[in-house]
């Protein structure tokens, strides 16, 4: 049962009140594979520069990553730089240089294309439904967008969401997509549009799952060192269909599952700056976190006995 990821292979410079670090290996394919390959094997689609220093994705190969729909192409690969300040749930682009990704265009290699579980992180719509053009009936098909899409590409979005069962967003974007300032309310008009399953990702605040049938939460993991999040929020979609993948079924148990899983591992990555904490993780570190949840997150409800007057 195979995982797909297409996305961006990128080389980031970032900057936190912690720290800087230059031309480090990230982009979303990258922090979702790095997530996801602890639970399942992962094929890669993405598209590299000739000066990328492929090498230090042996890391992702050596977990099962299937590195075949990597493209190697002339020229620079795509940069990315930013910053945050001591608000770490808002990026700041300093910088963005497509290079070689101005003209990428996905081709899925065929032994890819009977992919079972897809997640399209967030590129072009347009890209987007071109990978669903290639590939023959996925079970389930996951996506991320981004404000710049909401904005841009409006029409062809809606038309990918009528496409696709997961929904992977943050808490404005998905106000903005919807026009909808109450959370529930958005999930519920994002639904109608298509998915399923509606994901709101809310930061160090933790995620809501939205289906028809039920709404989870999952608290963010209280940590004592955050150095960057960048890759965040794809490290947790690489846990959640990760998780997913790994059952082989989406029941309200493994969706609630899944999610335990996404922040787990969106715990992990901000706690060192690019891949770095994901590259040695184990799967005792990841079981102790998920146990760690389950207690923070456990009662017992007695309805206290009616005092007599």
């Amino acid at each position: 049962m195979s995982l797909l990821v297409v996305g961006s292979v990128a080389l980031d410079t970032v900057e936190t009140p912690f720290g800087r670090v230059t031309d480090v290996i990230g982009g979303s394919a990258v922090y979702f594979s790095a997530s996801a390959s602890v639970f399942h094997p992962v094929q890669l689609v993405g598209v590299v520069g000739s000066d990328y220093p492929i090498e230090q994705l042996d890391f992702l190969a050596r977990r099962g990553v299937d590195l075949a729909g990597l493209e190697r192409a002339e020229g620079e690969s795509f940069r990315w730089s930013g910053f945050y300040d001591f608000d770490l749930n808002n990026a700041q682009t300093r910088g963005r240089r497509l290079g070689v990704g101005a003209e990428f265009r996905p081709h899925i290699p065929e032994p890819f294309r009977d992919a079972e579980w897809v997640f399209l992180a967030s590129t072009d719509p347009d890209l987007q439904s071109e990978v669903l053009d290639q590939v023959r009936s996925p079970r389930l098909v996951a996506c991320d967008t981004m404000d710049h899409w909401i904005e841009s590409k409006r029409d062809a979005l809606l038309r990918l969401l009528g496409r696709v069962d997961v929904l992977l967003i943050n808490e404005a974007e998905i106000r903005r997509l919807s026009n909808e300032y109450n959370l529930v309310s958005a999930a519920r008009w994002t639904q109608a549009r298509g998915p399923e399953y509606v994901v709101v990702k809310k930061g160090e605040h933790g995620a809501m799952l939205f289906t028809s049938e039920l709404v989870f939460f999952t608290p963010g993991y209280p940590l004592e060192s955050i150095f960057d999040p960048t890759g965040a929020g794809d490290a947790f979609a690489g846990g959640f269909l990760g998780h997913l993948a790994r059952a082989g079924e989406v029941t309200a148990d493994e969706l609630r599952r899944a999610m335990v899983f996404g922040s787990v591992m969106g715990s992990f990555v901000v706690e060192r700056f690019g891949v770095d904490r994901l590259v040695g993780l184990t799967h005792e570190e990841i079981e102790e976190r998920v146990v760690a949840f389950r207690e923070m997150t456990a009662f017992e409800h007695r309805w206290p006995a009616r005092a007599h007057v």
